[in-house]
């Protein structure tokens, strides 16, 4: 699915809009000795790990498990799919590979990954975030562990919230949000940049109204932008969209909404934290007066629900050392390594247990307070056409430019479950 949330850097940010995880040509998975020695292959995603950590976690993980010689190939992005795919289909695939957390329900229906249900106790699966672990299970069953995770907040101008007299700490919930914005929202300056197609933004508004993108209807999907819950969402998304400049007819990277705030003129948006490092390097005189709170919920005691986007690890069924991709699986993804790793990267570690090895990360912590309440798409290998086609972005621009929103609704709900359901 193409969201892939990863925090921090500004090419981490690009990695927003483009995503999930390639094999170079052939793998080096089989016999790497004798003795009982492996080769371990091992596929990691362009960018999701700095090249620093890879060296530091290798060298640990050679040292405390000689006998195991491991292989990391980086992967690019573009083509991913298909090239995982041909590999899980193939005698000769890589033992561990990093997926989104959104594509393994599509490669575990292919019957080409391990199961690793009767693991998740070892790995600490009681505390993983809902938003991995979830999108992680195919009927029933655990085929991909949490690997990573990032999500949106909302990133504001410090000086620009003072200077109105709003402080960003009391924003609680939807209405307090509202009302903020519009202080912010005067003369030339935006309250808030919010685009007409950021589609992500809008399911986190449904999810809260207690709606869905679509749901489960007998052994079909069906689209649900048209029931009472979603089309709530919906609502508060024109009224929050309205406080602001917004093209109604674009999303967040058609222009980049970072280097829209960097124009000097806008209050916040909703960004992964990384965001914050695109604006500064467009505006150096923005460096330091960017700061971040969780996106509100409909009420003080929780905040909005997110969309979860990172990785899980998968094993190949075809792999030929699946112990030995567990011992790496058990490493990477254990609390010392993901403590580094979400420091390391500005992420936010797979576990809610977790999230205080980011709070002198001021970006990272945010993001794991809305962690707790991250979500994603429907879990289904059909949810890859609807992203295909999106509906949902000529649905949000119809509702925002004076069309029925019910009947744009429920024309947009049709053409989901259409997909949905050819596809699968």
């Amino acid at each position: 699915m193409k969201f892939r949330l990863l925090a921090g850097a500004s090419s981490s940010l690009l990695l927003l809009t483009t995503l999930l995880t390639a094999c170079s040509s052939g793998s080096d998975s089989g016999s790497g000795g004798s003795d009982g020695d492996s080769e371990l292959t091992v596929w990691l995603m362009r960018d999701s790990v700095s090249a620093a950590f890879q060296k530091e976690f290798t060298d640990a993980f050679t040292a405390a498990h000689p006998d195991i010689h491991l292989k990391v190939q980086i992967q690019e992005w573009d083509g991913i799919g298909q090239k995982v795919t041909a590999a899980l289909a193939s005698n000769d695939a890589p033992d561990v590979i990093e997926v989104g957390n959104t594509q393994v329900a599509q490669y575990a229906q292919s019957g080409g990954l391990v199961d690793l249900t009767g693991k998740k106790t070892d790995l600490g699966g009681g505390t993983w975030l809902k938003g991995l672990a979830e999108p992680g299970a195919w009927e029933g069953k655990q085929y991909g562990i949490p690997y990573y995770a990032a999500n949106r907040v909302v990133v504001y101008r410090k000086d620009l919230f003072q200077r109105a007299g709003v402080d960003p700490a009391a924003i609680r919930t939807r209405q307090q949000w509202l009302a903020a914005t519009r202080r912010l929202n005067t003369g030339d300056q935006q309250g808030i940049y919010l685009t007409g197609q950021t589609w992500y933004a809008l399911a986190g508004f449904i999810w809260d109204e207690g709606g869905d993108l679509a749901v489960r209807d007998g052994g079909t999907w069906k689209g649900a932008l048209d029931t009472p819950e979603a089309l709530a969402g919906m609502r508060f998304y024109k009224e929050l969209q309205a406080l602001g400049k917004g093209p109604k007819d674009a999303d967040e990277a058609n222009p980049p909404q970072a280097e829209v705030m960097a124009g000097g003129k806008v209050a916040q948006i909703i960004s992964v934290p990384g965001g914050a490092n695109v604006i500064a390097q467009h505006n150096p005189r923005l460096k330091g007066k960017l700061g971040f709170f969780p996106i509100p919920g409909k009420t003080a005691d929780k905040p909005g629900a997110v969309f979860t986007g990172g990785s899980d690890l998968v094993v190949p069924a075809a792999s030929r050392h699946q112990d030995a991709a567990y011992t790496f699986i058990k490493e990477l993804t254990g609390d010392t390594w993901q403590k580094k790793l979400a420091l390391a990267m500005s992420y936010v570690p797979n576990k809610t247990s977790l999230a205080p090895a980011v709070a002198s990360d001021p970006g990272a912590a945010t993001m794991a307070v809305g962690a707790a309440e991250g979500r994603a798409t429907p879990n289904t290998p059909g949810w890859a056409a609807v992203e295909a086609e999106n509906p949902i972005k000529d649905y949000m621009t119809a509702a925002l430019t004076g069309r029925d929103m019910r009947q744009a609704a429920a024309e947009a709900s049709a053409e989901i479950t259409r997909a949905m359901n050819t596809a699968s």
